[in-house]
């Protein structure tokens, strides 16, 4: 459900880094919500099933709703209240936000083009220093997830 072409009312982006690797995967949809939500984590479960993965996500309302199908191969971790710090993902939405921050886009259409553009000329190299800070492989490296 990549909406990377047509015409867009909403734009949301839905993602997961590895901060080991920098290997990520990233996609867009037109709401935030549960049934996003669980699309994204099919899709992704998809790609890569014979994997078990560990997802850091923040107490959004869509993250827990009792309607949630989580994959099988897939824990989702909550991090604490108010921490974006602390997630890989949200140091590269960050980034990118760096990016962008000066520019003027005349419709959604031109910012979405905009933020798949800077998506786009990321390597796994730049991502994994982006969110592969120390404290958070430490983290990796002690749970055994490494």
């Amino acid at each position: 459900m990549d909406l990377r072409n047509g015409c867009i009312d909403n734009f949301y982006i839905y993602g997961v880094i590895e901060p080991l690797t920098g290997e990520n995967f990233v996609l867009d949809f037109t709401h935030l919500d549960t049934m996003c939500f669980e699309i994204f984590l099919e899709k992704f479960s998809a790609l890569y099933p014979e994997e078990i993965h560990i997802i850091q996500v923040d107490n959004g309302a869509f993250h827990f709703s009792n309607y949630l199908q989580v994959p099988e191969n897939i824990i989702l971790l909550f991090q604490p209240p108010h921490t974006p710090e602390v997630n890989p993902i949200e140091r590269l939405w960050k980034e990118i936000k760096k990016t962008l921050k000066w520019e003027c886009f005349q419709t959604l259409d031109e910012l979405r083009k905009a933020v798949w553009e800077q998506f786009d000329k990321l390597t796994a190299s730049q991502v994994k220093s982006i969110g592969g800070w120390n404290f958070i492989l430490q983290a990796l490296f002690v749970s055994g997830f490494s």
